[in-house]
């Protein structure tokens, strides 16, 4: 374990540089191309097995341990967001309105050089490890579920993941049992009245008014409907119905996300939404179209791994504290790796000491403390290394 201490720290460096260049690049949702094959060159300098185009463009890298044993899955995303980037760092993005704002390519820099200096252990090594570079992680339907199905766990035994967490300090882990992150689900109701003049509401349909009517009575859906022992969130992100000031909108459009934990309570957020569109707009004789699209479901970690992961990180070095976190309702598509394999994943504080304010995830002046790349190399390396070595242990 020291050994891989001390390699992660002597290669850090060549971490940060990875990072800042993925970050100089970003490339968007289902649209990466030169990164994949970054990643793919990378692997492939290093001995690796290297599948590319998986699941879509997806990367898949496999390394042998010297002795047999258990295969160990770590994940890390990379792909950016559709954000002009408002830093003033030497490294800001070269894509005008792309950029890394939610940390991807810190998570790939810091898997590729974990990689490396596992690969430098290699013989020692008691089991296989399975690198995914996973595209598309912040657009639906993701990634994941498409290298699932391609094969990316096929002897797989347990998987591992992290995201590096803007707005936890340096040297905090953070995991639970259970739920971690919630299902994340987009609705869209499209209202449809009889617009007007402005000056006759009454010869009008108002669009505006039921929409508005809409905004409020959804929100008694989790006030009135939902367990209150049970968490859900129900937020409408977009109103729109434009048109000149004195002229009644004929329509309007509401675009939303509606966020749970349990599979009971997504269906009964899913029912009660359409019942309660159908019936503000019937109140009002005006025509509606309603569409839900589900998303990711819910992160749930794996109990044993969990609690494994935490014990493991508490002696890392860097690590200052692992707390048992609230569950955030913040959305991840890692869901996938979990419903088919034992595993867990956790978050890694990027946020500065010296930071006067940390910008949260999807934020155009978004960055991470690059320090927090190497103790998330640590923790994921200690814990891939302890697992082998307790299963090749156990099996002696």
């Amino acid at each position: 374990m020291e050994r891989l201490y001390e390699l992660l720290k002597n290669h850090y460096d060549e971490m940060v540089e990875i990072r800042r260049h993925l970050h100089q690049h970003p490339e968007l949702s289902f649209k990466e191309v030169t990164t994949p094959a970054y990643i793919a060159d990378y692997h492939k300098h290093l001995g690796h097995e290297v599948r590319t185009e998986v699941g879509g463009r997806g990367v898949v890298a496999t390394l042998r341990g010297g002795q047999p044993g258990k295969t160990v899955a770590l994940r890390a995303d990379f792909d950016a967001l559709a954000i002009h980037e408002e830093n003033d760092v030497e490294y800001k993005s070269k894509v005008d309105g792309v950029m890394h704002a939610c940390g991807h390519d810190g998570h790939t820099a810091t898997l590729l050089v974990l990689a490396k200096v596992l690969n430098m252990m290699k013989e020692e090594l008691q089991g296989n490890i399975v690198f995914i570079h996973q595209h598309a992680e912040e657009v639906a339907p993701g990634g994941a579920i498409d290298m699932i199905n391609d094969g990316c766990l096929d002897g797989v035994d347990v998987i591992f993941g992290t995201h590096l967490w803007a707005t936890s300090p340096v040297g905090q882990i953070s995991c639970r049992e259970g739920a971690l992150m919630a299902a994340a689900d987009r609705f869209e109701i499209t209202v449809q009245g009889k617009g007007g003049h402005g000056a006759e509401p009454h010869l009008t349909k108002d669009s505006v008014v039921i929409g508005a009517q809409l905004v409020t009575n959804l929100q008694q859906i989790v006030s009135r409907r939902v367990d209150p022992l049970q968490s859900a969130v129900i937020s409408v992100g977009s109103f729109e119905a434009s048109n000149p000031f004195n002229v009644i909108s004929d329509s309007a459009v509401l675009i939303g996300t509606a966020r749970s934990f349990d599979e009971t309570v997504r269906d009964l957020i899913e029912q009660e939404l359409e019942r309660v569109v159908k019936g503000t707009c019937l109140s009002s004789d005006a025509d509606y179209t309603f569409n839900f699209t589900r998303g990711y479901p819910p992160v749930i970690n794996h109990q044993a791994e969990a609690q494994y992961l935490m014990d493991i990180a508490k002696n890392v070095p860097g690590v200052d504290e692992v707390i048992t976190c609230e569950p955030s309702m913040g959305g991840e598509d890692f869901a996938y790796y979990l419903q088919h394999v034992q595993g867990a994943f956790f978050f890694t504080g990027a946020k500065s000491p010296t930071w006067e304010k940390a910008y949260p995830h999807h934020h155009p002046k978004f960055n991470i403390d690059e320090e927090a790349m190497l103790i998330a190399a640590k923790t994921l390396g200690a814990v891939t290394l302890s697992y082998l070595k307790q299963y090749a242990t156990i099996n002696a």
